[in-house]
């Protein structure tokens, strides 16, 4: 059993305020993407708000329409499972039906100590350093990822 496990901090600029009709069809598939991701092999842990459903209502960003997801997982292999895979898999290809183009960074990975939680600022400040950086063993992608530090 690995010591760490991998962190990943994703945002998305919604084309309209998550409770806007054009959201719908992001919305109604979010409860069954969230079940998917905890029964996924290597699932560990996912950020929800104090509704405890999801994390929509986290305002994490200044502007309303930014949306943020944290997650654990066990590794790169089953998070990249997860993500492009299935259910999840297709609501990934259809995103740009609800969400726009990013400036900069919107996913970034690193590795934490197993039974650590990753707070939301520690996720924003890996999505810093991998805007100013580029990937490195702090903050990568799934395009250059690094091992574990066991």
């Amino acid at each position: 059993m690995s010591s760490h496990h991998l962190a990943q901090i994703n945002i998305a600029r919604g084309r309209a305020l998550i409770d806007d009709p054009i959201m719908v069809g992001f919305t109604e598939q979010l409860a069954a993407l969230n079940a998917l991701a905890e029964a996924s092999p290597g699932f560990v842990w996912r950020l929800v708000d104090e509704a405890g459903g999801d994390a929509t209502g986290i305002r994490a960003f200044t502007d309303p329409r930014l949306i943020v997801n944290l997650s654990m997982w066990t590794d790169v292999a089953a998070l990249k499972a997860y993500v492009y895979r299935g259910q999840h898999g297709a609501a990934f290809r259809d995103r740009s039906q609800w969400f726009g183009a990013m400036d900069g960074p919107h996913l970034a990975l690193w590795w934490i100590k197993a039974g650590t939680i990753p707070t939301v600022a520690e996720g924003k400040r890996r999505l810093e350093l991998l805007a100013q950086l580029g990937p490195t063993a702090e903050a990568f992608t799934f395009r250059a990822e690094f091992a574990p530090p066991d």
